[in-house]
């Protein structure tokens, strides 16, 4: 097979010059307008090509100017030793104990739509309407079995430090008695309040173990996904017409859910993600640095 000589073939049809001004202009400026991000339409008009051309460089260099992830790095001064110690508890469980990821889910609102929804049908999705009607809200605590995925719940209708001692107490009733408690959760009060503190002192309580995340941390709690499930497959789309409903809902869900559970595993060791958000700290602290000499 030849080889095409130097200065043969098509030419480019779009300079260098240009092409490097594109990128640029994509990750160090904004539209004169003061749009957040540009569009392949003004970023072209900008430059004088087609919205195609730019979507092909952008495409090329895997540049995604309208997706804003979302973070948070955690302040938590103990972050690292929380981390470790969470992480351990899911890669490596103790022999003879329950770890469970516990956290409530607040404020669930019973909505319900103001008008009948259609249903599917070939061609059409089920419709509803974009308002609704709010009757009442519920707020759900959970606890979700590390090693078999089973979820013990309750929908209360507040989230006091009394209620987050009744939900342990009810965690209690269904542990063995010669099985260790080891309970993730997170940093709200109501969490370390006198009453719960004073009920996990009693000499009864020695098998207890509370783990608290770090803060602005709630991805480092398993029990979130499940809350995601919950929220995506049964009450984002759902009409509730009260309180009550949707707590029947939930318990419906929830009960069918534990009769094929699915574990969450967690996979990454900490000292990986440690060494990312050191880097998050750095790359933080950096533009931070590079924002004020500007």
């Amino acid at each position: 097979v030849g080889s095409i000589a130097p200065g043969r073939g098509r030419k480019p049809e779009i300079p260098q010059d240009t092409i490097d001004a594109i990128v640029d202009d994509t990750l160090h400026s904004i539209p004169d307008d003061e749009s957040t991000s540009w569009s392949t339409r003004t970023m072209g008009e900008r430059h004088g090509v087609g919205k195609d051309t730019v979507a092909r460089i952008w495409r090329a260099r895997r540049l995604r100017p309208w997706r804003v992830d979302t973070f948070k790095l955690s302040n938590d001064p103990r972050f690292e030793a929380k981390l470790v110690d969470v992480v351990g508890l899911y890669l490596n469980p103790p022999e003879r104990a329950v770890v469970f990821s516990f956290d409530e889910k607040t404020q669930c609102q019973a909505l319900d739509r103001t008008q009948p929804s259609l249903p599917l049908k070939p061609g059409r999705g089920r419709t509803m309407t974009h308002d609704y009607k709010r009757n009442g809200t519920v707020d759900l605590f959970a606890a979700l079995n590390v090693g078999t995925g089973e979820v013990l719940h309750q929908t209360r209708k507040r989230h006091t430090a009394n209620d987050v001692l009744a939900f342990f107490r009810w965690i209690d009733l269904h542990v063995p008695r010669d099985l260790e408690i080891h309970v993730v959760l997170d940093n709200l009060s109501a969490h370390s309040a006198p009453p719960v503190a004073e009920w996990l002192a009693h000499p009864k309580r020695r098998r207890w173990h509370l783990h608290f995340t770090p803060t602005s941390a709630s991805w480092l709690n398993l029990v979130e996904g499940w809350f995601a499930q919950l929220t995506n497959k049964r009450l984002k789309r759902g009409s509730f017409d009260s309180a009550a409903a949707l707590a029947e809902a939930i318990d419906v869900w929830a009960s069918t859910w534990n009769d094929d559970p699915k574990p969450f595993v967690w996979h990454v060791p900490a000292n990986k993600i440690i060494a990312k958000v050191r880097r998050g700290r750095a790359a933080l602290t950096h533009q931070i640095k590079s924002a004020t000499h500007h």
